[in-house]
């Protein structure tokens, strides 16, 4: 008898336990937390520039910031970038921009996505 009575407590508070949780606001309003559920082939433009029939942009993708290279692009920083990857090159030069890219993946093509 005290066995059920353990058990009947025990599920009360687990049931109140849910529903306080579950009803507990979920607030994601910065950039950041909607990076982080990005797939790999996008990002949000953290910097970008012209050079050489390329816009080079920084994208951030979940906290994790890369560079890509794609054929010149209209585009502003926050804005929502999804491409195509083509080739990526480490250790690359640009000599237009005097900057070598730890990594830098060349993309065929962008999309800003709304």
């Amino acid at each position: 008898m005290k066995i059920s009575a353990f058990f009947a407590i025990l599920l009360t508070g687990c049931l109140s336990f849910t529903i306080a949780h579950a009803s507990a606001p979920v607030q994601e309003s910065s950039k950041a937390s909607q990076a982080a559920k990005l797939p790999d082939n996008e990002g949000i433009v953290v910097s970008h520039m012209d050079a050489a029939g390329y816009t080079y942009m920084e994208l951030d993708n979940g906290g994790n910031k890369f560079w890509i290279a794609a054929p010149t692009t209209p585009v502003n920083d926050g804005d929502h970038i999804r491409f195509v990857e083509n080739m990526v090159m480490t250790n690359f030069t640009s000599k237009t921009l005097n900057r070598t890219f730890s990594t830098l993946i060349f993309v065929t093509s962008t999309e800003i996505k709304k």
